[in-house]
């Protein structure tokens, strides 16, 4: 059950790291909506993934949420901000991919 909350807190840091790049991008009001996005998704982030390290080893937990965060946000960063997407861009999301899938299978 604690590996789910792990991957739930690292969906949110993928929102909060998209929230951000579009508080980057606009101004006014829409600006203060993604900040709020960003805010709480920050919030619910970082309460899960300390929920989730109460019984989870907090080395592989953490490197698992970023790992989660960094492939994700790469993948928004492509397929929503247009970020380019090339070939040796890709072979890193795959070895990250392949990271947290091995820390997760030797962890206990």
């Amino acid at each position: 059950m604690n590996w789910i909350i792990v991957v739930i807190a690292g969906l949110f840091e993928v929102a909060f790291a998209s929230c951000l790049g579009k508080v980057k991008e606009t101004s006014g009001a829409e600006m203060y909506w993604w900040f709020t996005g960003f805010l709480v998704s920050l919030i619910i982030s970082m309460l899960l993934l300390m929920k989730a390290t109460q019984t989870l080893p907090i080395g592989t937990a953490y490197a698992v949420w970023t790992g989660i965060g960094a492939v994700g946000t790469a993948l928004v960063g492509i397929l929503i901000f247009k970020e380019p997407a090339t070939f040796l861009r890709l072979f890193f999301i795959a070895t990250l991919i392949g990271s947290i899938v091995g820390l997760k299978a030797v962890s206990h």
